[in-house]
């Protein structure tokens, strides 16, 4: 007897591909390993046989197959309409068993896997008919009516691992390898596959100049459905650039990344509650566990390093945001959002703007279609290179029909009750700064505000060094954060800048100054920046080399276009071979957002708050694949969902087109959209209501303020 198999089975309704689809995957599998296959069409008993065909081959084939014993059973002789002769399936060291059927619920306790395979209806008749001809034509009605029956009692789709769109165009087979890796009960199985996706090499090209990254963003990645730009927004003009170079804020504002998930390596995951779905152009794998479990499993080892001369820290990788709500693996409670907990997108190439030198990096990794992407890229940054920055924004002015009018969660005076209640938790010693949030929402018609331009808008308005525009089918991420969350470079550096103190800016430039000073002399927001700075070294320590933690910069002013900010720097080094991924959330959320101590402080959170964040006060950046990260704290952040963006739907929703000038134009998904803004300050024991909502109002106004809004209540 030979040990027993991984067992995976591909279903889905007639006419679906999974016959080809299951040759090419074991073909594929050849490579590496003894595949054995099995048709269920040939021991269904007729036209009329699905329920018994099913039971035949759970008895007289999985379960001997399972146990690593050979299958004898009995085909079915489709011209004599009667049973055939006696064949015999033996174990190998992968068995692929396709058919309608296959993963019924008495054959899934004996599958390691499960492949749902989907196709148009109108594409699934054509494509039977074509494979089975005159023989099938007459029956297919009676057969579709026994599938109906069978799915009907057994939602054989929801149960799933991996499910794939199979449009006949020869992606499938590769898509739902890759999707394959990622489940935990073959990844002894597929070890050889893993290997070969950690195998890569990156192709790297170097432009002079410096291209009008939102030209090139439309261009680029204008009709992609997911698609992400690290926009470093901070960035002065050339005339204006004298006492920028070494500055704090130039080096944060250093570089802009642009990337979509298409070509061949491509991939996007959602988080939500414990549950990982990730897919791979046509296919999508679902996977059970923690977040922070899973990043570690494909993003903590080095597996790219950066061509010679190249000054980035991302070599390609995973791109995009860490919901608030992800502090459920990290000593909070668990609350639902309406966004998805996580989405990245996956990277095999970008475009990286190098501001301080003046040039573009293509990245790519090695695959037949790179030389076409390098291509392509090139000639979009020669051209973005021509494009003038106010022809490629489009004006001024946000595409909206009416500016939106904001409501919140909270009116002033119920804001000020929490902020007091917050002082009670003080005071009872259950914690020393609560970061109290409110959310702004608005409802807008999907055709009335288009994301593109909106962004475009609030990056005039409120430059930023971690501005970003993210974009997942009909969820759209607007940020001007000024705060970097945390980096962690290749070489293990380790770099947290919380901002805790804020002051509007005025337009009279005494008044200005002087709002400055009342901050730099301000113990109140001194007191709350260094709680927090306490808290972070804290939390940078679990996972720092000892004596590494220092504190760089403390209590230092940086003005923005909206605000005057105190912002500390704490810098350390990563103790080597720890954990990257779980480094991150050890310090995940950030403590600025949260207030000190952490994990109790999120507690009296959750209750006073009464919502979830969602976005907001999480995370966004990168997750290089030579083991950097860069984040910054989703702040002054705008979210537009439009009707059916929810993240565990099919893909697809709200993209912007390019013209042949490389201009965005909006396309419009969905009836409605809703726009929602968090807000919040840190309460201490000396915190005057009236002036913390004050500060929640300074906040939001950079934002709402580019979309023509006011504050609710204003």
């Amino acid at each position: 007897m030979t040990p027993a198999p991984v067992i995976i089975a591909i279903d889905g309704r007639s006419g679906a591909g999974k016959t080809t689809l299951a040759i090419e995957l074991a073909a594929r599998l050849r490579n590496h390993h003894k595949v054995s296959l099995f048709h269920l069409e040939d021991i269904y008993p007729g036209w009329n046989g699905l329920a018994a065909g099913v039971e035949r081959y759970v008895t007289t084939v999985l379960a001997p197959l399972r146990r690593g014993e050979p299958a004898t059973w009995i085909s079915w002789d489709w011209a004599r309409h009667y049973d055939g002769d006696a064949r015999v399936t033996l174990p190998a060291e992968i068995v692929i068993v396709e058919g309608v059927g296959a993963a019924a619920a008495a054959a899934r306790p004996l599958l390691d896997a499960v492949i749902w395979a989907d196709s148009p209806d109108d594409e699934r008749r054509t494509r039977a008919l074509e494979r089975d001809g005159d023989t099938y034509e007459p029956y297919w009605d009676q057969w579709a009516a026994q599938e109906s029956e069978l799915l009907a009692s057994d939602s054989i789709r929801e149960h799933a691992d991996v499910r794939v769109l199979n449009r006949a165009d020869d992606t499938a087979p590769a898509d739902v390898l890759q999707a394959l890796t990622y489940l935990p009960a073959l990844a002894t199985v597929l070890v050889p596959e893993l290997s070969a996706r950690r195998g890569l090499r990156l192709r790297a090209e170097r432009i002079e100049g410096r291209p009008d990254a939102a030209a090139l963003f439309g261009s680029l990645y204008g009709n992609s459905a997911n698609a992400v730009w690290l926009d470093s927004s901070l960035v002065p003009p050339a005339a204006d650039s004298a006492g920028w170079e070494g500055t704090p804020a130039a080096e944060r504002s250093r570089f802009s990344i642009l990337a979509d998930d298409g070509g061949t390596f491509g991939q996007s995951v959602r988080h939500r509650s414990g549950t990982n779905r990730i897919t791979a152009g046509s296919a999508t794998a679902e996977v059970s566990g923690t977040f922070f479990r899973w990043l570690e499993t494909v993003w903590g080892r080095k597996a790219v390093r950066g061509p010679e001369g190249y000054p980035c820290d991302f070599t390609l990788g995973w791109l995009g945001y860490l919901g608030y709500e992800l502090k459920r693996e990290t000593g909070g409670s668990d609350v639902a959002a309406d966004t998805p907990d996580s989405a990245l997108i996956f990277a095999g190439r970008a475009v990286v703007l190098d501001h301080a030198d003046g040039a573009a990096w293509l990245l790519a990794l090695d695959a037949p279609d790179a030389a076409d992407w390098l291509a392509g890229a090139r000639a979009a940054v020669t051209a973005a290179g021509r494009a003038a920055t106010e022809r490629a924004a489009g004006g001024n002015g946000v595409v909206s029909r009416a500016a939106p009018a904001f409501t919140s969660r909270d009116t002033e005076a119920g804001y000020k009750r929490k902020i007091v209640e917050a002082q009670h938790e003080i005071t009872e010693g259950n914690t020393y700064e609560v970061c109290l949030t409110t959310t702004l929402t608005a409802d807008v018609p999907a055709d009335g505000l288009d994301p593109w331009p909106t962004y475009l808008a609030l990056r005039r308005r409120n430059p930023a060094p971690f501005a970003s525009y993210l974009r997942f089918g009909g969820l759209t991420v607007a940020s001007t954060s000024p705060e970097r969350f945390l980096r962690i470079a290749s070489d293990g550096g380790m770099r947290a800048e919380p901002i805790k103190g804020t002051r509007r800016r005025a337009a009279d430039p005494e008044l200005d100054a002087a709002l400055r000073r009342d901050l730099a002399t301000s113990l109140k927001d001194r007191a709350e920046n260094i709680m927090i700075v306490d808290l972070l070294r804290n939390d940078l320590s679990h996972f720092a080399e000892p004596g590494s933690v220092t504190v760089s910069r403390l209590c230092e002013i940086e003005s923005y276009a909206t605000v005057h900010q105190l912002v500390s720097t704490i810098d350390a080094t990563l103790l080597p071979g720890s954990p990257r991924a779980e480094a991150v959330a050890a310090c995940f959320p950030a403590g600025s957002m949260t207030g000190a101590p952490k994990i109790s402080t999120m507690a009296i959170l959750d209750r006073l708050e009464d919502g979830p964040r969602g976005v907001y006060s999480g995370a966004i950046g990168y997750f290089s694949l030579n083991g950097a990260t860069d984040l910054a704290v989703a702040i002054r952040t705008l979210v537009i969902q439009s009707d059916g963006s929810d993240d565990w739907a099919a893909d697809g929703g709200q993209a912007i087109g390019g013209d042949t000038d490389g201009n965005a134009t909006g396309a419009k998904g969905g009836r409605r959209a809703r726009l929602s803004l968090g807000v919040g300050g840190a309460i201490t024991a000396d915190s005057a209501p009236q002036e913390e909502y004050e500060e929640i109002r300074t906040k939001a106004f950079g934002v709402l303020s580019a979309l023509g809004s006011e504050f609710p209540g204003s």
